[in-house]
């Protein structure tokens, strides 16, 4: 009989465990966002937007931290053990879910949100610090609403194996939402950030506990350990 799948590697094939989706010890302790925002500016939208979204996930239940980029060097300009690295990379690590907010300049993601990203590696050893995390987005606009930073940002969490729930933020003529004391104003589009924030937090406690199994894959498994650290090691491009 001919093979149906010839150029399959049939031991590296793992049938679904619907078992292993299910809950298995609920963990307790409260899902932990790490929040970031794309601007050093003193009156930063973005930041003023991520700090509201800070207390609503803290309402939902959870333990939230941002960072600030403040000092933050370009990538590749030092070495991975500077201070504001070593504090990012941490932060990432602590967290189970993400929130990216970016103002978008010049149709897209500001060089700051981006070099936060790109701080942020494949693996740190044997550990993809990323992978089957929740992520979601908010995008900041000066003029009318835009989509663009946002898909931008989509892209880069699929490309590292986030789990980017399907509901989105995106705040135009922002200097219009927030009051002088830096606190958004009601509106709908208020109202769309506790949708996303609500939101990610159902994510989170949904995969967290099941990450490494969701983000499992056939070609991983087919591969080498050091083949896999060969492909995913930036450092060495």
């Amino acid at each position: 009989m001919t093979d149906p799948l010839p150029n399959l590697a049939i031991d590296c094939i793992a049938p679904v465990q619907t078992e292993s989706l299910a809950p298995r010890g609920r963990v307790t302790h409260k899902p932990r966002i790490l929040l970031m925002y794309g601007s050093l500016r003193e009156r930063s939208f973005s930041r003023l937007a991520v700090e509201e979204a800070g207390r609503l996930l803290e309402l939902f239940g959870a333990e939230t931290r941002i960072f600030h980029a403040h000092g933050l060097p370009l990538p590749d300009d030092t070495e991975a053990d500077h201070p504001k690295v070593a504090e990012l990379r941490e932060r990432v690590t602590w967290s189970e879910g993400m929130v990216w907010c970016s103002p978008e300049r010049h149709g897209a993601m500001t060089a700051v949100m981006k070099a936060q990203i790109d701080w942020i590696p494949l693996a740190l050893g044997a550990v993809r610090p990323t992978q089957g995390k929740t992520l979601a987005l908010m995008q900041i606009s000066g003029g009318s609403q835009s989509f663009n930073t946002l898909n931008q940002m989509r892209v880069l969490g699929r490309w590292m194996r986030m789990i980017t729930i399907p509901n989105q933020s995106s705040i135009p003529k922002a200097f219009l939402e927030f009051d002088e004391a830096g606190r958004m104003k009601p509106s709908g589009l208020y109202d769309r950030i506790v949708d996303v924030m609500e939101e990610l937090v159902k994510f989170t406690w949904m995969t967290r506990e099941n990450a490494d199994y969701l983000v499992d894959r056939y070609s991983e498994r087919k591969e080498t350990a050091e083949e896999l650290m060969a492909r995913v090691n930036q450092a060495a491009l």
